[in-house]
């Protein structure tokens, strides 16, 4: 048996680069950094001192940077080292896959016209960093069967780091004779303030390639071709991403390049639906005769809350009922049915993007990897029980039905208090708008902002309490957006997941029913709720008991107002995002400032990452659960407002190019991580998707006056052509002023100068109800009940139309490509294939090797003849 030494060279620390990866005999790789401040705290020196004896003890190297190496005089670098046998022995216990053969399957992926689109393309070297090969879980028994040129580079940096980062999260810091048995990994020595930091290395400067040839500078290369803005329009590394940032990460981006080229298509039609809605502006009958001095200014409206609001002439609408227009249109149900089919085909479409990198990254088999494998540390060191694990047949800690039950009966009413509390902040919105509105028309009966210029004749009360109260529950929003974060992540925390998929899926359901409520119950309200139980003159309802009446719609819909809530919420959360994304970057350039300044010999590649922002385990679950939010709002309420996919194609341009420049300048390299898929969020769009055509059905139906008008022109108009002249009239209920109760007559001086009571006898409200004299009157006309019957088969006839639609394209584009198929076919034929030749050669080569060294004794009882 041969042992074999290796002994480094040892290099002076000033003859090294700084800006260099290796320690400091220039061979062994970082492939992590920990960072500390000396304390006079013997707790947190005994931990330390334990903690890296664990660690050498299991086999990784480690260097120490002394703090008066450090810029700051105070902060020493523990780097560490994993050598090939312990790279070796965990990428089998992790079953990491690695090349065996190169990929033999020609690629037909022609694109038709494929010179149209020369211009997004990158260069195939920087598309395709590596060859194609076939893969297979790493054998260290077998590790002649892999291709393998060069040890140092068979596992790259993104791999190195996860297997450090696994032994560094198992690692405990406690003598063996110890009592607290669960004092183990990094992140609690973290928690403790035990360190300070723990991360792996970006490979160089992201501005400038690594001097050491022996780096890949691969940061640099994602920094030129894919962090600047200014490339919006070429296409994503996507495996450059994924071998530089691990899979999880890949991931994403790949998600979201693909939600946003979907976006394109979307955003595209509803911009001519809009178009139509401004091309048409001039042919809208009711607003012409809404703003008709002889029609609408003659008519006068019935006070829209009580005493402090006066009568009123239906012409004062005449801007809203306009601007209403460009949304409320024939366009707007042709929308509505598309963005129903478009998410179907969105999500159908990534299905297969989404197979084809599983198949490419080596994500086949992931998931019962991860599941088996990749148990939290937080959860064995907690859960003291141990049983039979029926598949592994291995001991394995487990969490007691009872303690399960009760830690999930505590989370789910933390997070029902905390959605009550997001309902209890609406109501108070509404009572606030119910209030506010009042002052409002009391303050502007004489209309003093018509002396402003250009828009003062555009403000009025509906207006003012539309937009202040937008932006009051905007204000809200983000107030409880603050808090539940931290409270969503104590009760996961509380619940122990078993595995981090586990952990994140759980944690991902909670945010997201939190912030579907947070973000949407208000457009529920205007959409569904505000003007549909208002009562009429006689019988007003009011809120909850209260003297507050409840709201109503302006004649022309309460749509705008719906538009004008989702314009504030969607614009202004993407707005205060991106406010963020500059605080962050003013923060990270403050702090590394130095770093563009300083030469290389005195400001380490170590303390350039230290300076950065940490990326901690949740910085992706907030950009997906942002873009999520966005998908929310122009797939629910899209037929509000055909202009929201633009707003949201506009702001992911930037959202994909801002991303990259964080992942690469600003933030430290994140402990590379494997998926196979976007997780828990699938299901959430999903669900959205099915719940969108529903809440479109309904905005039509019930917020639009599309299906009223419909019903008028083809029932109930009586003049000569196709026209909506008299709609206005038909649509507006009479009441005798005469029998206003008394507790709802409008004061004296918050009437009008033009109103007369003793001329002026009835007023106007838009329902449909008798007349008073008639032997019905204030009850429901027939036609009433002809438009709820239209209302309700519109919405039948849109759903099943549309979820045939969704059906019939699911089942016609299979979620798996066949091209995708017959690789992973290909590759489980020839690892079968290539194991068993291989398993013959080892057999034939043991059995040569005993016929040429072996001698076999003569046979002492020869056969006779």
């Amino acid at each position: 048996m041969c042992v074999c030494v290796f002994t480094f060279l040892q290099v002076g620390k000033q003859q090294q680069s700084k800006d260099s990866v290796f320690f400091r005999d220039g061979m062994r790789r970082i492939d992590f950094v920990i960072a500390y401040t000396d304390e006079n705290d013997p707790k947190k020196q005994e931990r330390r001192k334990i903690y890296e004896s664990n660690l050498q003890r299991v086999g990784l190297e480690l260097e120490t940077e002394d703090k008066s190496e450090s810029e700051d005089g105070k902060t020493y670098f523990l780097k560490i080292h994993a050598p090939w046998d312990v790279l070796t022995t965990y990428a089998d216990v992790l079953k990491i896959k690695v090349p065996f053969k190169v990929n033999d399957i020609p690629e037909n992926r022609e694109v038709p016209m494929e010179w149209l689109f020369t211009p997004l393309r990158l260069p195939d070297g920087i598309m395709h960093p590596e060859p194609d090969y076939f893969t297979s879980p790493f054998d260290k028994s077998k590790i002649d069967f892999f291709l393998m040129d060069n040890r140092e580079t068979f596992f790259p940096p993104s791999t190195r780091n996860r297997i450090v980062y696994y032994i560094m999260s198992r690692c405990s810091y406690y003598k063996e004779d110890h009592l607290c048995k669960d004092k183990k990994g990094i992140k609690r020595l973290l928690n403790n303030g035990t360190y300070t930091a723990a991360f792996p290395l970006h490979d160089c400067r992201y501005w400038t390639r690594s001097k050491d040839q022996k780096c890949e500078s691969e940061r640099y290369t994602l920094y030129k071709h894919w962090a600047k803005f200014f490339l919006f329009y070429k296409e994503q590394p996507l495996n450059l991403i994924r071998k530089y940032y691990g899979e999880k990460i890949g991931v994403y981006f790949a998600w979201l390049g693909f939600y946003t080229e979907m976006l394109f298509w979307a955003a595209l039609v509803g911009l001519i639906c809009f178009l139509y809605g401004v091309m048409t502006y001039n042919q809208n009958e009711w607003s012409q005769e809404i703003c008709n001095d002889t029609i609408g200014g003659q008519i006068v409206m019935c006070p829209l809350c009580d005493k402090k609001c006066g009568y009123w002439k239906l012409s004062s609408t005449c801007n809203s009922s306009w601007q209403s227009h460009l949304f409320d249109n024939v366009a707007t149900v042709f929308f509505a049915i598309f963005m129903g089919i478009w998410v179907t085909l969105f999500l159908e479409f990534w299905k297969r993007r989404q197979a084809r990198l599983e198949y490419e990254w080596d994500l086949v088999d992931f998931e019962e990897e991860e599941q088996q494998l990749q148990l939290r540390p937080e959860y064995e060191s907690k859960c003291t029980n141990q049983r039979l694990n029926r598949i592994t047949q291995e001991m394995e800690p487990y969490l007691p039905l009872s303690s399960k039950c009760a830690r999930s009966c505590l989370s789910g009413a933390t997070v029902l208090f905390w959605m009550g509390l997001i309902i209890a902040s609406i109501i108070g919105v509404i009572a606030y708008r119910l209030a506010v509105f009042a002052a409002f028309a009391s303050i502007m009966k004489d209309s003093p902002t018509n002396d402003i210029e250009f828009v003062g004749s555009l403000i009025t009360p509906q207006l003012a309490t539309s937009v202040t109260a937008s932006c009051i529950n905007f204000v809200i929003i983000m107030i409880l957006n603050f808090f539940y974060e931290r409270v969503a992540i104590w009760i996961t925390d509380m619940e122990v997941p078993k595995t981090h998929l586990e952990y994140e899926n759980r944690l991902t359901m909670k945010m997201f029913l939190f912030q579907f409520v947070n973000y949407y119950s208000s457009c529920f309200y205007l959409a569904f709720f505000k003007g549909k139980f208002v009562g009429y003159p006689g019988a007003y309802a009011y809120m909850f008991g209260s003297r507050l009446r409840n709201e109503e719609c302006d004649p022309g819909g309460c749509l705008i107002e719906l538009t004008t809530q989702l314009v504030i919420v969607m614009a202004g959360k993407q707005v205060w995002g991106n406010i963020q994304e500059a605080l962050v970057w003013l923060r990270n350039w403050w702090v590394s400032r130095s770093a563009r300044s300083h030469p290389e010999s005195l400001y380490s590649r170590w303390e350039q990452d230290h300076d950065l922002q940490d990326f901690t385990q949740l910085g992706l679950f907030y950009e997906y659960l942002e873009m999520v939010i966005q998908f929310g709002f122009i797939t629910l309420f899209v037929a509000s407002f055909p202009l929201a996919p633009l707003l949201a194609l506009l702001n992911n341009i930037l959202e994909v190019r801002v991303d990259a420049w964080k992942f690469t300048t600003q933030f430290r390299r994140p402990v590379a991580a494997k998926a196979h898929s976007i997780g828990a969020w699938q299901e959430i769009l999903n669900m959205m998707a099915v719940f969108s055509v529903v809440t479109n059905a309904f905005i039509v139906a019930f917020t639009s006056d599309m299906i009223p008008r419909l019903v008028y022109l083809y029932a109930y108009q009586t003049g000569k052509g196709n026209n909506m002249e008299g709609y206005i009239n038909n649509s507006l209920s009479i009441f005798n002023i005469s029998e206003i109760p008394l507790a709802s007559q409008p004061e004296d001086e918050v009437n009008p100068s033009w109103f007369n009571a003793s001329v002026i006898t009835t007023c106007r409200y838009q329902d449909y109800r008798y007349p008073p004299g008639h032997e019905k009157q204030y009850t429901h006309t027939v036609q009433f009940w002809h438009i709820l019957a239209a209302k309700m088969a519109f919405i039948i006839i849109m759903e099943h139309v549309v979820f045939m639609v969704k059906f019939f394209v699911a089942w016609l584009i299979p979620d798996v490509p066949s091209d995708v198929k017959a690789r992973i076919r290909r590759e489980r034929y020839l690892i079968q294939e290539y194991l068993q030749n291989y398993e013959v050669e080892k057999l034939k080569s043991q059995l040569s090797q005993c016929n040429s060294h072996c001698t076999c004794p003569p046979d002492k009882h020869p056969t006779k003849t």
